[in-house]
């Protein structure tokens, strides 16, 4: 899966992209991550991306025509590629989506910046706006850090153990207590249930626990199963 950024910090990714999974991911061929200069993309001296607001207003918005060109150039005649603008007026990511992004061969993240951008930007060269949370961000770059990550792991071969991803968490419900080495530390025991050998108990035990963890910490992933 290819993944191309649209930034005017493309340094900020520099040491990000450059560990762990996404790392070996990367070099083993499975995710192709790009990160473009949106000054590139600018045709004046200054290598303006951003101008002030029409109507008058504080801060300042990125302009349409340097993400326009950029994205002509960037997607070109390849097929299955959804352009996605990073925003707070955009669909919540989730699991759910997740998945439904981890579908398509490519992505396109516009990283927005300042008091927003130009809504042509919006109505003509975006699929869809993405947020990650009801907060404000200093920009996008966050923001398309957390997509490319939460995206990314769930392309086929990008996580090891693939079995993984079946009992974590937010896939239905909270993942259960996990524990590891020494058995008893500062008087606070690994559960016996563990240590039997047992495995069906065990996969009951871990059941009952994710259960009993979503109702106490995030009751509406509960909810949200009903349905």
């Amino acid at each position: 899966m290819r993944f191309d950024v649209l930034t005017i910090f493309p340094e900020f990714f520099n040491g990000p992209l450059q560990e762990g999974i996404l790392r070996r991911a990367q070099a083993s061929g499975i995710l192709d991550i790009r990160v473009h200069d949106l000054r590139e993309y600018t045709t004046d001296r200054h290598r303006s991306t951003d101008d002030y607001p029409y109507g008058g207003g504080p801060g300042m918005v990125m302009k349409v025509e340097p993400i326009a060109r950029a994205l002509r150039k960037i997607k070109g005649r390849r097929k299955d590629v959804l352009t996605v603008l990073t925003s707070p007026q955009g669909r919540r990511l989730d699991m759910e989506l997740a998945r439904e992004l981890a579908g398509h061969r490519g992505l396109i993240l516009i990283c927005g910046r300042y008091e927003g951008v130009d809504e042509r930007v919006v109505q003509g060269y975006c699929d869809m706006e993405l947020s990650v949370g009801d907060y404000v961000m200093t920009g996008g770059e966050p923001a398309s850090l957390v997509a490319i990550d939460v995206v990314g792991r769930l392309v086929p071969g990008v996580v090891g153990n693939a079995d993984s991803l079946l009992s974590e968490s937010f896939g239905d419900l909270l993942e259960y207590p996990q524990y590891t080495r020494p058995r008893v530390y500062a008087g606070r025991s690994v559960p016996e249930v563990l240590l039997s050998g047992d495995h069906e108990r065990i996969r009951q035990w871990r059941a009952e626990q994710s259960r009993s963890r979503t109702a106490k910490k995030r009751p509406d992933l509960l909810r949200k199963t009903k349905k």
